[in-house]
């Protein structure tokens, strides 16, 4: 499956156009809002201005991230705020009006498009909104910070390069961030497909441990499931994709490092022979040194690793 793009181009004509956004410096703000409004619309034609003036706002034109309207968020107080406490830009204004009809191009049946817009939101959208509304967080290293924002930024003009290319420059910085919306969101539909056999494990499981038949995404399902047993799991075993078999340990939050309970320190970073000595497991492969994964050749071997990991009492 693929998205399919509308053709974009940027006009210095402002009776050609029907989106407008600023001109000057483009950020990945207004480069993933085109992309966005580019799935739902044929054709997009972009002019940009730095003001959109009332003939503008009057015409059928979608105005975003200039003009100080519905779609920009640089009036005073800016255009909303989300419950943990992101701000709106305008990448995140056109998800939030437009979503549905991307999804209904996409052919996504509704009763998902809720838990897919919060998904596609928190898991792209939303870095975009805070880089640009300046709340990207200081990680504390003397190297770049490599990201999204940072690399649409690099596409501007340099300083001894004529402005005039920008608008060439802006095609192909959403050249480059189309495929990575297209991932995100098509990424978000295939893992929705597994969140019936997940939540049907987690019911099925019993100390501590989800068994998974095939490798599937279940980490976030295991996180926001409102079953007593999906939050009393410590670990998850599933098929890997290099063959044998996984255990991994279930996270206390999307995103940290920190497991509910790691598996035994006397394994970390043992592999073979090695790992096998310390455990008595014969199939027993690898132990991660962050004692987060270990591998087996064999399913049994892997239900034996999470036993013992269970019944671990030391750190």
């Amino acid at each position: 499956m693929n998205i399919n793009f509308s053709n974009v181009r940027v006009t210095e004509n402002i009776q050609e156009a029907n989106c407008i956004t600023h001109s000057g410096t483009f950020h990945a703000d207004e480069i993933f809002a085109t992309l966005i409004l580019s799935i739902i619309k044929d054709n997009i034609v972009v002019y940009r201005t730095s003001e959109a003036n009332d003939e503008m706002k009057n015409s059928d034109c979608i105005i975003y991230d200039v003009g100080r309207g519905e779609l920009d968020h640089h009036q005073k107080g800016g255009n909303g705020t989300r419950e943990n406490g992101v701000m709106y830009a305008s990448c995140g204004l056109v998800w939030k009006k437009y979503h549905k009809e991307v999804f209904k191009r996409l052919n996504v049946e509704e009763k998902d498009w809720d838990y897919l817009y919060n998904q596609i939101d928190k898991n792209l959208i939303q870095f975009i909104d805070a880089n640009d509304n300046g709340l990207t967080p200081d990680i504390g290293v003397d190297y770049k910070y490599v990201t999204i924002a940072s690399i649409v930024a690099s596409f501007n003009p340099r300083w001894d390069e004529d402005m005039a290319i920008s608008n060439n420059r802006f095609i192909d910085a959403m050249d480059v961030c189309k495929k990575v919306l297209e991932n995100e969101i098509l990424s978000q539909i295939s893992k929705l497909k597994a969140k019936d056999k997940v939540e049907e494990a987690i019911q099925n499981s019993n100390n501590h441990v989800l068994i998974l038949e095939e490798y599937m995404p279940w980490q976030d399902f295991v996180l926001s499931s409102e079953s007593d047993k999906a939050k009393d799991l410590w670990y998850a075993i599933y098929p890997s994709k290099r063959g044998g078999y996984a255990l991994h340990c279930v996270v206390k939050k999307l995103g940290s490092f920190e497991n509910r309970k790691s598996l035994p320190l006397e394994w970390a970073g043992l592999e073979n022979e090695k790992l096998q000595e310390v455990t008595g497991v014969a199939d027993a492969r690898f132990c991660h040194t962050a004692r987060f994964l270990a591998t087996t050749d064999t399913y049994e071997a892997a239900i034996k690793l999470a036993e013992l990991a269970v019944n671990n009492r030391g750190e």
